[in-house]
């Protein structure tokens, strides 16, 4: 395989997508001059990766790879999870749906997390998922200017910096994306 559609507008997770796969040509959404937005109407990471992966796939017939994720805090019983996007709101907003997340937390001890991301790719007609999950904890206040969407917030186990803060080839080894392109790449290759 040495092209893949990318089913996402989102431009941190293409070019994170782009690093993660430097063997393959990532083509984009917009590559394809694909505007709509896709809906996520599910209520597991898996059903909506699945929808994404498979719209692209109808319309195009190429090898597609789609990914759902989210932010997942233990205090919120999993919120925001499968809604992260757009936790805060629409239209879609990175600082609002930090904003909503800190005001839920405030007074909270109790702040442990995980970032969980599901790709589902279709290949040869056929559907493979592959799951990544990095623990954490969410920070009192932002920290950091690099990353996207919870990035400022989300310090992984082990780590006094919170994703805006890592070094990206840092971020890029323990990330959930990073985890389930790992299981991707081992596919590919078997």
């Amino acid at each position: 395989m040495k092209k893949l559609i990318f089913a996402t507008n989102n431009k941190g997770k293409l070019k994170e997508m782009q690093l993660l796969l430097p063997s393959i040509e990532i083509i984009s959404l917009n590559d394809i001059n694909w505007t709509e937005e896709i809906d996520e109407p599910f209520d597991t990471f898996h059903e909506n990766a699945l929808i994404k992966a498979v719209t692209i796939f109808k319309a195009t017939q190429l090898p597609v790879l789609s990914d759902d994720s989210g932010l997942c805090i233990h205090a919120l019983h999993g919120a925001p999870g499968v809604h992260s996007a757009y936790y805060g709101g629409h239209p879609r907003a990175d600082q609002k749906n930090i904003n909503k997340v800190l005001e839920e937390l405030n007074g909270v001890t109790q702040r442990e997390a995980y970032f969980k991301a599901v790709l589902c790719l279709i290949w040869e007609d056929q559907v493979h998922y592959f799951e990544g999950v990095v623990d954490g904890h969410i920070a009192d206040n932002p920290m950091g200017v690099d990353g996207f969407g919870y990035d400022p917030i989300f310090i992984p186990t082990g780590y006094k910096e919170s994703f805006a803060q890592l070094p990206l080839a840092i971020k890029n080894t323990l990330s959930h994306r990073a985890q389930a392109v790992n299981k991707l790449l081992a596919f590919l290759k078997s």
